[in-house]
């Protein structure tokens, strides 16, 4: 299989939080919302492209995410969507919907409300990660405080 590498946009987005068995695993920065996504590492671009064995580790990566997502009570809808009609690298959206978020109960497509996560919030996320993802190959350690 040829060599893997994300998406420039993607990149540019997102952090890198971890390795799954099929995927990497993402972060949009954005801290209004937790919005997570999962790149499969695959040439292919349509799930129905991707081997049954592939289908099966994507779906319970997907159920993996949304329970780690849903375990914030708060949480009232979760949106889990593979569009990929400006990045067609193969990827999917998780994120936790909240009534209270600034764009309930419409899209978060193409927003430009947001704000960055900061070190301590991404630490967290990680360490949650770390404790909650049991099928994990790698997730990338929590940066001390400087």
């Amino acid at each position: 299989m040829p060599s893997f590498s994300l998406d420039p946009r993607l990149t540019a987005d997102c952090h890198l939080l971890a390795e799954l068995e099929l995927s990497q695993l993402l972060l949009m920065n954005n801290a209004l919302l937790p919005w997570y996504i999962l790149v499969p590492r695959v040439s292919c671009d349509e799930l129905y492209q991707l081997t049954p064995e592939q289908q099966k580790l994507l779906f319970e990566e997907i159920n993996q995410i949304s329970l780690f997502i849903k375990a914030d009570e708060n949480i009232d809808k979760l949106n889990t969507a593979a569009i990929g009609n400006i990045v067609r690298q193969m990827h999917i959206h998780i994120l936790g919907r909240k009534s209270s978020d600034p764009w309930w109960p419409g899209t978060v497509w193409g927003t430009k409300q947001r704000r960055p996560y900061n070190q301590t919030e991404l630490n967290e996320i990680k360490r949650r990660l770390i404790l909650e993802l049991p099928k994990t190959i790698e997730i990338l350690q929590p940066t001390a405080k400087a």
